[in-house]
């Protein structure tokens, strides 16, 4: 796990390599294994591969979704509020968790929130992505994961950069 961790990076422009069906299978069994609040499993996962599809959910907000323009599966994480309080919690353990499974496959993967953005001036990104895809009411986007095969491999970030002075024991 912490090799994962060090190693892990986001990607944000992806190869034309299609995923292959073994490690879809392997990223869908990860995301149903991610802990939620109190056992709920509330969390829903719509994969998404059709590339026309991507491409307009990279439409989703003015900033921070290009990662989509290039990635070969996106992942969007959404939850029914009325079944859990905690779903940003639970989808962001989600989310991450795709993250870790992604890495480990010798895929890339780049977080993209949805949460709180707008797609235009009066209209959210969570209502565009819930009219294109037929997402029920109820249901709350937090994040899509953006997956594909890293157009170029990144380095981890060394021990040496990390601020161990934000670690604190017993009290602040």
């Amino acid at each position: 796990m912490i090799d994962l961790l060090r190693t892990r990076r986001s990607v944000r422009k992806f190869t034309e390599q299609a995923i292959e069906p073994e490690k879809l299978d392997i990223l869908k069994e990860a995301i149903l294994r991610a802990p939620s609040s109190k056992n709920s499993n509330a969390g829903e996962y719509i994969f998404v591969d059709d590339q026309e599809l991507i491409q307009k959910l990279a439409q989703c907000k003015p900033h921070g979704a290009g990662p989509l323009l290039t990635a070969k599966l996106a992942i969007v994480v959404l939850v029914n509020e009325s079944k859990t309080s905690a779903w940003i919690e639970d989808s962001s353990i989600a989310s991450f968790v795709t993250h870790l499974a992604a890495h480990s496959l010798g895929l890339g993967s780049c977080w993209i929130q949805i949460r709180g953005r707008e797609y235009s001036e009066g209209k959210m990104s969570e209502g565009y992505i819930s009219e294109l895809l037929n997402i029920p009411e109820g249901f709350r986007v937090l994040s899509i994961v953006a997956v594909g095969y890293a157009q170029r491999q990144h380095e981890g970030r060394p021990a040496s950069e990390l601020d161990f002075g934000k670690i604190h024991f017993n009290k602040f």
